[in-house]
């Protein structure tokens, strides 16, 4: 994860509610083995900071961190535990706000499958710093190997599909106007039958965020790639 521009995004960006949309700390490959350095140390400092400011932060768990659903409806402070929420927007809209594993049936059915999936993602991550090593010595920008595969191979995009549509039909059964999610590492904001999607993506690629604009209007930010138009026009 690219954990020094998570913590640089939250200290130059407040709001009112802050969304964990699951999966931020890897319970998976924290069973192999103990990892948790500083620049992890600091992204919690900072969302603990939040809070102690007034930000009402909602931990959503998602099926990385699922070993805290035992914990789910538990709150300390500003910071609350839960396996959902409904979020109202100033518009007068209700968003459901999930990670969305619970709609994968990979997860739910072949967890195997699942993990097996995890160990080639984490490995082609690493093949990914290996390609951008060359590209930056050759003044190239960052392009992930993994991400371009993920949106190529038919199979994986017919999933993302099927995935978001599912999301959507069970959002408007339970009738609110719109889901926040996570999951699929896939940030996007569109129009799903009237359904507003939105998914947050992640920070190991994408390093995105779904925020709300004070009109309820929402916007993939795309910090990678605004942190380094920022640093050219100080440049």
């Amino acid at each position: 994860c690219k954990a020094d521009l998570l913590c640089d995004f939250l200290k130059y960006n407040t709001a009112d509610n802050l969304y964990l949309v699951g999966d931020i700390i890897d319970g998976w490959q924290m069973k192999k083995r103990a990892y948790f350095p500083q620049a992890h140390i600091n992204v919690i400092r900072r969302v603990l900071t939040r809070s102690k400011r007034g930000t009402n932060v909602v931990y959503i768990t998602g099926n990385h961190d699922e070993f805290l659903r035992r914990y789910s409806g538990m709150s300390f402070g500003n910071i609350h535990l839960v396996d959902e929420y409904v979020h109202h927007t100033p518009d007068g809209k209700k968003l459901w706000v999930i990670h969305g594993d619970a709609f994968d049936g990979v997860v739910c059915n072949q967890k195997w499958l699942a993990v097996v999936g995890d160990w080639a993602y984490e490995n082609l991550l690493r093949l990914n710093v290996v390609i951008n090593h060359v590209r930056k010595l050759f003044g190239k920008d960052y392009w992930s190997l993994s991400a371009y595969l993920k949106y190529k191979v038919k199979k994986a995009v017919a999933f993302i599909d099927d995935f978001e549509r599912t999301l959507a039909r069970e959002c408007k059964k339970r009738g609110y106007q719109g889901i926040v999610c996570g999951h699929i590492h896939h940030p996007d904001i569109y129009d799903i039958d009237g359904i507003t999607y939105g998914n947050s993506g992640d920070w190991v690629e994408s390093c995105s965020a779904l925020v709300e604009h004070a009109d309820g209007q929402l916007e993939v930010i795309r910090w990678r790639q605004l942190d380094r138009e920022l640093q050219l026009a100080e440049t």
